[in-house]
This record gives structure tokens, sequence and C-alpha cells, in this order.
């Protein structure tokens, strides 16, 4: 989950203000404290702070909450729009044919996200070239040429040519058919002369759509200076922020980003060539806040191609017919979507669930893959058969106990009569059957 610890703590803020008899000055001061800790442990600069929580207070103070909210309802809504209010406003990246050119320090994950962001315009349906504009780090080159194979993208390096503006003219010629042209370029260690220079010589040549900074959240609250110092060298029009996942600086990164009003358009937020992102403001804050984000977790399953089996499913489950074969199915669709982890962040509460919890259920459901694949088509359409000398044989065969045989065939009972007790409310059954009908993720 993106800034983990930061999102546990303001859920524990939402919890008491839900869990309030009523919402007095005492109760506002205690939750403004909470927020102050929690955003400040992120590294969030301490003047957003308290301009955050000074808003959060006056506002929950003064305001009266509309016609048909209670009170503790205003106040969550309140925290939820002033947290979105300080990551400024994001940009669309445009899905249309373009160069965009990839600028950054060393060691902010520059080339490996112009591999990201070549998938990311795959998905959309355009096809890419990437041409290697890094004339400095060795490695540079067979790493951009090796993002390409793994993306079946277009390639454009002049390996030992020493002046970028060469490779970029002659790879943007070579790559001309290609719809969106990325251009890597070199970084430094500071933002020198001479890389604002080479910078400058490679766009002149280039005349680039898009000059997306790439940054890495791990520096936090630098995060925003270096955004400022480029823009103001080069005129970029967004910011790309890696490393979100796994940084407790994170919110520092964001934050000062949108203080220096340079939009950001992406976050990485993983190590796979699929973890790229768009920014919004709305779904990133109502996904640290455990309120789920289920626009996103829905565009990721058409991505995947998904959508179809899972209406198929969810209709068999309408009508009573749901067999091991669909369940296993459906643990197939959704490892295709990704980690169980980043999956359950989509959810409204899935939040809730920690590390350990999340881990035990997908080494269960990994397992019950495994026992499912010692059975046969016969016992997976029809699972009443699969007693005795049946269980026996797939434990076997799968390297387990009988008892975990039984456990998984429990499990699936409990699945089943789970969702024929929810079709057997009517008014919930012509609700999904209508969903199903206009299922347009």
């Amino acid at each position: 989950m993106v800034l983990e610890n930061l999102g546990n703590s303001l859920r524990e803020v939402l919890k008491k203000v839900g869990m309030a008899r009523e919402i007095n000055p005492e109760l506002i001061k205690e939750i403004v404290r909470d927020i102050q800790r929690a955003l400040l442990q992120a590294d969030v600069n301490v003047k957003l702070v308290l301009r955050l929580t000074k808003a959060v207070e006056k506002r929950a103070l003064e305001e009266k909450p509309p016609e048909g909210v209670n009170p503790r309802e205003h106040v969550i809504k309140i925290i939820y729009e002033e947290l979105v209010g300080i990551l400024g406003h994001p940009k669309k990246i445009s899905l249309k044919s373009q160069t965009i050119m990839m600028v950054g320090l060393y060691g902010q994950g520059k080339t490996t996200t112009c591999g990201k962001l070549a998938k990311y315009f795959q998905k959309h349906g355009l096809n890419v070239a990437l041409i290697a504009g890094d004339v400095h780090r060795p490695a540079a080159h067979d790493q951009l040429q090796q993002l390409a194979t793994a993306t079946n993208a277009g390639f454009y390096g002049e390996r030992g040519e020493t002046r970028a503006p060469k490779i970029v003219r002659e790879g943007l010629a070579k790559m001309q058919n290609y719809e969106v042209k990325i251009i890597d370029t070199s970084g430094r260690h500071a933002l020198e002369s001479d890389l604002i220079e080479e910078i400058k010589r490679v766009a002149a040549v280039a005349k680039p759509d898009e000059i997306f900074l790439v940054i890495d959240a791990t520096i936090g609250q630098q995060a925003g200076p270096q955004a400022k110092a480029f823009h103001e060298a080069v005129g970029i029009t967004g910011v790309i922020i890696t490393k979100l996942d796994g940084s407790a600086k994170g919110g520092g990164a964001l934050s000062a980003v949108a203080e220096t009003q340079a939009p950001i358009v992406c976050i990485g937020v993983g190590e796979h060539i699929d973890d790229l992102e768009d920014f919004e403001p709305t779904r990133f804050i109502s996904r640290l806040l455990g309120m789920g984000d289920l626009q996103t977790l829905l565009e990721k399953i058409k991505e995947t191609g998904s959508e179809e089996k899972i209406e198929e499913q969810a209709k068999k489950m309408i009508a009573g017919k749901f067999t091991l074969k669909d369940m296993y199915e459906q643990m197939e669709n959704l490892t295709n979507i990704g980690p169980l982890q980043k999956l359950i962040s989509f959810l409204p509460l899935g939040g809730n669930l920690d590390n350990k919890q999340i881990e035990e259920t997908q080494a269960r459901l990994k397992k019950f893959k495994v026992i499912m694949d010692s059975m046969t088509d016969e016992e997976l359409e029809n699972p009443n058969l699969i007693k005795g000398s049946r269980i026996l044989r797939i434990a076997r065969g799968a390297g387990v106990d009988t008892k975990e045989v039984r456990e998984l065939l429990k499990y699936y009972e409990m699945s089943k009569r789970a969702a024929r007790g929810i079709m057997s409310d009517r008014k919930m059954r012509k609700q999904l059957e209508k969903q199903m009908k206009n299922f347009q993720p």
C-alpha cells in the first residue's frame, strides 16, 4: 500500500471521529494533533502541516453540516477535502501522437520509468519507441534496450556515441512511424550547468511536446527544490514520482512538488513494468484513508481484459451456478489484475487489513489453486463428488494434508452460500443484474 504508515495513522484518526459520541472542541483539537503527527512523520513540510490542520480545525468548529449529513461524517469529509487540497492539481497524460523527453538526476528511476511509460501508452493502444539519449551512464543504453524488448517497443541508440543531440535527431528520424517517442536523457548527481546545457540542446533538436521530470519519493521534501530548479532551467510540463510504494518520505515528495505548482502526472507504485498510475489526488487520498478506489480497480480489470469473465462469473453466481472451476478462474483473474495487497487497497475498508493478514490470505489462495490443479475437470465442475478416496488422491497429488482439501471445500461452500444469501434479496439481485447488464468499466 502506498505510504502505509501514513495511511494507518490517518485511518485511526477517522476511526476516532466515527466512534465519537459527539463532535466537540476537545475532540477536534485531539484529531488535529493526530493529523499533525501523522503528516510530520511522513516528512510533509511543517508550514504546510500547520496550514492544513488550522483549516481542518477552523472548518470543523465553524461549518454546519449540510442537511442529511451528521457531524461525524462532516468532519471526515473536511479532513478528506483538506488532504486532497495539499496535493495540487494533477495533469492528465494526453493519449495522442507525441514526443516526450524525460529528465532527472542520477538514481531517480528515469530509465526504468521510460519503460513503464511505454507500457502505459501501449495499454491505451498507442505504439511507442524508446530513444537512448543518456550518453554518460554506461549501462543506460543496454537497460533501455532491454526495456524496449520487454515491452515490445521500438528502440534506437548508438553505443559509444557521446553527442546526445545527434542520437536524438537520428532516432526521431528512424522512429518517425511510431506514435509516441520517449527520449531518455543523461542525469547528474546535481543540477549542474553542463547538464542544463545538454538538456537544452536535446530539447532544441527534439522539440518535445512534454518534458517530464522523474523524482524519487525517498528524497522527501527535497523533491520541491529539485522540481523548481528543473522547471526554471528547462520548463518541465509534468512530474513523475517514483518509488512511492515503499517510501516513508512519500508524503513530503508529493506535497513538496505540489507546492511548486508543477503538475504531478504519474506515480510509480512498485517495481513491475505495470506499476505506473495516473495521479489523481481524490483517488489517492481515498485509498490512503481506507475509503477504496473502485474506479481505478475497474480500469485495471479492463486493462487485463478480465471484465467479460468477471461478468460471466457474476451471472453464474446470480443464477446459483458456481463451481470450483469458476472459483479457480476468479483467483486467476485476481492474479492477472495485480498483487492481493494492492487490490485490497482499492476496496473500501481494505486498509484495515494488516500485511500479515494479507500475506496469509495470499498464501492460502495459492495453496487452494495447487489443490484444485490436482482435481479432474469432472470434480471441478461437480464438487459434490469429492469425498473419501477422492480427497485422499487429491491431497497426495497436491502434496498437502487431507484436512487442507476439506478446508478448500469448506471455503467453496461458504463462498457459495454467501453469494446465494446476497442473491436471495430480490432488490439486491435486480440491482446486480442491472449492473452486470450495463457493466462498462
